[in-house]
């Protein structure tokens, strides 16, 4: 994109975005997402009823009187969102692609994050790590993160039309072309670069397509110590194929490429299994895994998922 058209996306985002905030999404992540837990505030002399346990034996030592330490309940949080910018996330049939909805999942979520005062960061991955913008408070910061989301297009731009970038989630066997990291997909190095470099408990949302092998014992780590969030977003033609004859289907990210009756009945009964089966087996892992799935569908609405999500991890809470 050029730098206008970046920014007239951007602004179109957060004018869209920003109004969902306000009227749907406010509370819903509030009530969701709590703070890590406590943190320490201060030392300060005993007092009677105080707690034994709390006291700052160091400091009693040095002030020959004892002294206990303070705690408060610690609020804000740290928002990490890792969105795959792969090839096959340029693949988009209808008037957005896969990534223009990540972009604006983001923005949703980034300026959730900004309006409770949290801090929201981004990490931009493939087959290796893109970019990583450590996480920050502030409108400006949120409004950097949809933009780099947003200028990480695809080199391959045939990859946005119906019949390409379809042949990997479908599992079809083909020619193959190396292609370089750039367009490959690589969850577990993602998980482990974010692991390496965030200390700090972390509420974090992995957006992909998850087109990708033996990521889950990476994201099953990362879940021990963070609160990880996996969103799946799916374009409608991977999900269930069109009547539209002969066609050429290429993977985006490995080059392979294969030629599909897409006029057969039996082939299209058989991809909408494949694909059902594909989105029901990664909610299943992840939830062996105590990690929460959102499925987003690239040519329908961002915040109803959403919604859905937050309402029901609530109850869930709640219990």
């Amino acid at each position: 994109m050029l730098p206008k058209e970046i920014m007239r996306r951007v602004r179109e985002i957060q004018v869209r975005t920003g109004r969902q905030v306000a009227d749907v999404l406010a509370g819903e992540y509030v009530s969701v997402f709590k703070g890590s837990g406590i943190e320490f505030d201060e030392v300060r002399p005993y007092t009677a009823g105080d707690d034994i346990r709390s006291i700052d034996w160091n400091v009693t030592a040095r002030m020959g009187e004892p002294f206990v330490k303070r705690y408060v309940e610690e609020r804000q949080l740290t928002l990490m969102l890792m969105a795959d910018v792969s090839a096959s996330q340029d693949f988009g049939s209808g008037q957005r692609s896969k990534r223009e909805c990540a972009a604006e999942l983001c923005a949703l979520l980034g300026f959730s994050a900004t309006r409770n005062d949290d801090k929201v960061g981004l990490l931009l991955f493939h087959g290796g790590i893109e970019q990583y913008i450590p996480p920050r408070k502030g409108q400006r910061h949120a409004l950097r993160v949809v933009r780099e989301v947003l200028t990480h297009q695809g080199e391959n731009e045939s990859a946005r039309t119906a019949t390409s970038g379809l042949r990997r989630w479908l599992q079809l066997p083909g020619r193959r072309t190396l292609r370089p990291d750039r367009q490959a997909t690589d969850i577990a190095r993602a998980m482990e670069f974010f692991l390496s470099i965030n200390k700090r408990r972390t509420v974090c949302f992995v957006v992909s397509d998850f087109i990708d092998d033996g990521y889950e014992r990476a994201l099953r780590a990362a879940n021990r110590k963070h609160d990880v969030v996996a969103v799946l977003v799916t374009d409608p033609r991977e999900l269930e194929m069109a009547d539209i004859g002969l066609i050429s289907l290429e993977d985006a990210e490995s080059g392979r490429r294969q030629v599909v009756d897409a006029g057969s009945a039996a082939f299209r009964s058989a991809v909408r299994e494949q694909a059902r089966e594909r989105v029901e087996g990664l909610r299943r892992r992840l939830a062996s895994a105590g990690i929460d799935l959102i499925h987003i569908d690239a040519a329908g609405s961002v915040v109803d998922p959403l919604v859905r999500f937050f309402r029901a991890r609530e109850r869930r809470f709640r219990r």
